[in-house]
């Protein structure tokens, strides 16, 4: 037993400083990217900035439940799942924005902030994906980094569209599709974490 509580500690205590490592890195890339989508008129960088905010408050949360038991991981994952389904939801309100004003973003600056947050979100992948396994709570939480890597790549896809075709549309599109996997992997969360509280819940 005492050996079993040491190994315990040792994994709570990795998993605190993953979590530290990817909320500083989501606080940080959230001012990077807010600024740059106000700047650049960007869908898809507002979008990923909304989202790395959304993920360091969750980061903030998974790093309160990390040893708090199956019952606070599960509502923290739940906590999770509805923040990135409103994200979903925000997206897709400021893409018919974008519609209806036209303008047009800045392609260069997509780019470059894109790339930036690529190789910040890989890294919050990489440190995520040797704790993914351990329970709910780190399992979603390297979910949202998931998300994070495709909507990036996406954010560089859109990028260069709006670059090659001259119009938002490129933008916009990929707004919708980074909202729909938000909307996508909220239900999968919410699902999981559920069921969880289910389980936990029998006597």
């Amino acid at each position: 037993m005492k050996d079993c509580c040491a190994v315990m500690t040792g994994v709570t205590g990795e998993q605190r400083r993953v979590l530290q490592i990817v909320l500083w890195i989501n606080v940080v890339m959230f001012l990077v990217e807010c600024s740059a989508g106000l700047l650049g008129d960007s869908t898809a960088l507002l979008a990923d900035s909304v989202d790395m905010l959304g993920d360091a408050v969750v980061y903030g949360f998974s790093l309160y439940v990390v040893s708090r038991g199956r019952v606070w991981q599960a509502r923290a994952a739940l906590l999770k799942g509805a923040v990135m389904a409103a994200f979903g939801l925000g997206v897709l309100v400021e893409a018919a924005l974008k519609v209806v004003q036209g303008s047009l973003p800045a392609a260069g600056l997509m780019g470059g902030v894109g790339l930036l947050a690529l190789a910040a979100n890989l890294r919050c992948l990489l440190l995520l994906r040797r704790r993914r396994a351990d329970d709910i709570n780190m399992r979603s939480a390297w979910l949202c980094s998931r998300n994070d890597v495709m909507a990036n790549a996406g954010v560089l896809m859109a990028a260069a569209g709006v670059f090659v075709t001259g119009s938002a549309w490129p933008d916009i599109s990929m707004g919708l599709l980074i909202a729909a996997m938000f909307v996508r992997s909220a239900l999968a969360v919410i699902g999981e974490a559920r069921r969880s509280l289910l389980v936990s819940a029998r006597p």
